[in-house]
């Protein structure tokens, strides 16, 4: 099933960054939150939603999984989408290898080129990656705009090297920024010093997150579900007919590029040990567009204390590969994902076009 998921009020949903005395005083959101959490609120509803007794572990391990073993779900997204009527358009971050025209107001690509075509240019990046990403002619450069992101048919455009335009972030959502004062329980009165700020995300008139469930059934066609930090509220619905996701090459062409739609994991950092996990046949990676990693950790309450944090690729980040023969996105990964970490939940989900 695909889900529309609509705010009742503000939402939050931390960085995952510490946000306890002496540690930070402003805790931020992230939209769209990261896979991690929306599968937290997708298997403590399936709880609501069969009635499982919460006071029974039994029988939540039976019914969602156990803390890192999701049992059948799959789950792809969330993403920004907006409804108009009774279409919904999903929105992508900007890809990492384009640049923004301060003239024409539009991104271009950037230009494939053999590392031996410019030796007299030096780069920190790994002498086996033997294509660099070169700024294209014919532009005025402007400093890359954070906050835009780009509708599912103009990703695909600019994906194929058509010039777009993207959508500012604060027409498909706000920030509201909130403060308080730290209390005393027993006492019930204000402690001195601990002044604190949350962010919220106020997504605009029409505009949620989709996100797609399978493994899970018995929900209704609409309702109501807790969703974030501090159990804020949200409105779902099923989405009739299903979107679809954007087909993959099979075979992949003997040049094409992977854009990561959500963040990944991998075990050597910005990428895998092999990437024979993934494809069926050899590819040869010849060059990568990427923006600062992110750490995801959290908060984990069995134990009382922080989660391990971990660097993931972020979304929006583009690899370049050629393929040698016939190379197929191997038919056994999960939810199509490229990714050495919880492709059951939404990690690793990519576009793959030709360059």
């Amino acid at each position: 099933m695909e889900l529309f998921l609509e705010p009742v009020d503000v939402w939050l949903f931390r960085d995952g960054k510490p946000f306890d005395a002496l540690s930070d005083h402003r805790a931020r959101s992230l939209f769209p939150p990261y896979p991690t959490v929306m599968q937290g609120v997708i298997r403590s509803h399936h709880l609501v939603v069969k009635g499982v007794d919460l006071r029974d572990p039994e029988a939540i391990a039976k019914a969602v999984g156990t803390a890192e073993v999701f049992g059948n779900l799959r789950l792809r997204g969330p993403f920004i989408a907006r409804k108009e009527g009774a279409h919904i358009t999903r929105y992508f971050p900007v890809p990492a290898d384009v640049v923004l025209d301060r003239r024409a107001g539009n991104y271009r690509p950037l230009r494939p080129r053999p590392r031996g075509e410019a030796p007299y240019v030096l780069t920190s990046a790994p002498d086996d990656l033997p294509v660099l990403l070169w700024q294209p002619e014919g532009y005025e450069p402007s400093k890359q705009v954070a906050g835009q992101w780009l509708a599912e048919e103009d990703l695909l455009k600019c994906l194929r090297g058509e010039l777009v335009t993207a959508v500012p972030g604060e027409t498909l959502f706000t920030r509201e920024n909130r403060f308080g004062i730290g209390r005393d329980d027993a006492t019930r009165t204000t402690l001195e010093g601990a002044l604190y700020e949350v962010e919220f995300i106020r997504p605009c008139a029409d505009v949620g997150l989709w996100v797609q469930v399978e493994g899970y059934d018995g929900w209704p066609e609409a309702g109501l579900m807790r969703i974030g930090g501090e159990g804020r509220g949200a409105h779902f619905s099923k989405i009739e007919p299903p979107l679809s996701w954007p087909e993959m090459p099979d075979p992949l062409p003997q040049r094409f590029k992977v854009y990561f739609a959500s963040p990944t994991y991998f075990e050597e950092g910005w990428k895998p040990k092999d990437w024979g996990r993934f494809f069926n046949g050899a590819v040869t990676l010849q060059a990568v567009a990427l923006n600062r990693y992110k750490s995801i950790g959290g908060f984990d309450w069995a134990s009382g204390g922080q989660k391990p944090a971990r660097r993931y690729v972020p979304a929006g980040s583009v690899y370049y590969f050629t393929a040698e023969g016939s190379v197929r996105l191997r038919t056994d990964l999960i939810n199509g994902a490229i990714t050495d970490r919880w492709p059951e939940i939404g990690f690793g989900q990519v576009i793959i076009t030709e360059w």
